[in-house]
């Protein structure tokens, strides 16, 4: 038998908005388990997101460093947005974060993986590509930044050094994490693991990912 995870929504008898914030939900579902009866799951309800792991030729990750006020700390991070336009294509919506937060542009796209950020309490599923062959967007066509993202920091980072940066704990945003060790394992295994950016996602919140009744 594969293993592979699967997609499979239970009924939600009710659900109850407790807090409406500017970009997403907490809210109350009654599930149907079946013969596990009714219970009540609270979670964050989250439009989704995706990252992008940067690679130039010298196999140099890009990282940006932006303040994460939940965790007080500024933290080493690829460029990544939220998935909140409708109906867009996840790779546009990564292109776009890479030229707004780096001022780059990339020629080579593609699916590194995928990953839900934390499935016990947030329906946040995260699509991570991979771009490369990338080129500086010229002075006067790059994205004005603001709030968090006004002057942040940019660093290239060799793939391998990521790599121990993440080990030793030194690294902590979770695409980062999630990122740096895909980027690495698919490159020993020669990119053959990489899919097109158009390669199926089902778990993209386009819609909830529970049936109510």
């Amino acid at each position: 038998m594969s293993i592979s995870d699967e997609l499979d929504p239970k009924p939600i008898l009710g659900r109850t908005v407790v807090h409406e914030g500017y970009v997403f939900d907490l809210v109350d579902d009654r599930v149907d388990l079946g013969k596990a009866g009714v219970v009540h799951r609270e979670y964050i309800d989250h439009p989704g997101a995706v990252a992008v792991i940067v690679l130039n030729n010298d196999d140099e990750v890009l990282l940006v460093r932006q303040y994460r006020h939940p965790v007080r700390a500024f933290l080493w991070e690829p460029p990544a947005g939220l998935l909140d336009i409708a109906g867009e294509p996840a790779q546009i919506g990564a292109a776009r974060e890479l030229y707004e937060e780096a001022d780059l542009r990339a020629r080579t796209w593609s699916v590194l993986t995928d990953y839900f950020t934390t499935p016990g309490g947030n329906n946040e599923a995260i699509r991570i590509f991979l771009a490369r062959d990338v080129e500086e967007v010229p002075v006067g066509e790059r994205h004005e930044r603001e709030h968090e993202e006004l002057d942040m920091e940019t660093r290239w980072v060799p793939l391998g050094e990521c790599v121990d940066l993440v080990l030793g704990g030194h690294i902590h945003n979770p695409s980062a994490v999630v990122g740096i060790l895909a980027a690495h394992a698919a490159k020993a295994k020669g990119w053959d693991t990489l899919r097109s950016v158009d390669a199926p996602w089902p778990y993209r919140r386009t819609a909830p990912l529970t049936s109510q009744v």
